[in-house]
């Protein structure tokens, strides 16, 4: 699997943004993550390319948490609302999410927002991909469950 790095920029920001919800953080965050990408030639592997994206990101957003927890959190800025409204199309839809767990947020967000694939998402989550896809359509059964309706995405 031979993959691009430029246009996985843009997914990166969003997962990143997705988990910090600050523009100018996730940008930062985002840029450093392509600079130890791209500064250790061990992690070239064409294979785990995207594994290995999503994990070096994930792991500086929880730094990032970790490093807020000790300093006052602030308010999210209005255009980081207008941005997440963009990609979680309407309240409905962002209350639902909103009652979903951390971690099933994030397995659909990767897998539909950012369209990582699901053998990657497996990996992240050191699960078959047997078990994530089970996993995925439980989540999507419970959104269902929440929006009451028959169709979702």
């Amino acid at each position: 699997m031979s993959v691009d790095i430029n246009e996985q920029y843009d997914k990166i920001y969003r997962y990143c943004f997705l988990r910090v919800r600050h523009k100018e953080t996730a940008e930062d965050i985002t840029q450093e993550t392509f600079l130890r990408y791209l500064e250790h030639p061990h992690y070239n592997s064409v294979d785990k390319t995207l594994q290995l994206l999503y994990t070096i990101a994930g792991n500086l957003c929880f730094d990032e948490f970790r490093r807020k927890k000790t300093t006052e959190l602030t308010d999210t800025e209005a255009s980081a609302d207008d941005v997440e409204e963009n990609v979680l199309s309407g309240v409905d839809l962002k209350q639902a999410m909103n009652r979903l767990s951390a971690e099933d947020r994030e397995i659909i967000l990767l897998r539909f927002v950012n369209e990582v694939p699901v053998n990657v998402i497996a990996k992240l989550y050191n699960i078959s991909r047997f078990a994530l896809s089970r996993r995925i359509n439980r989540i999507l059964k419970t959104l269902h469950e929440y929006l009451g309706r028959e169709e979702l995405i």
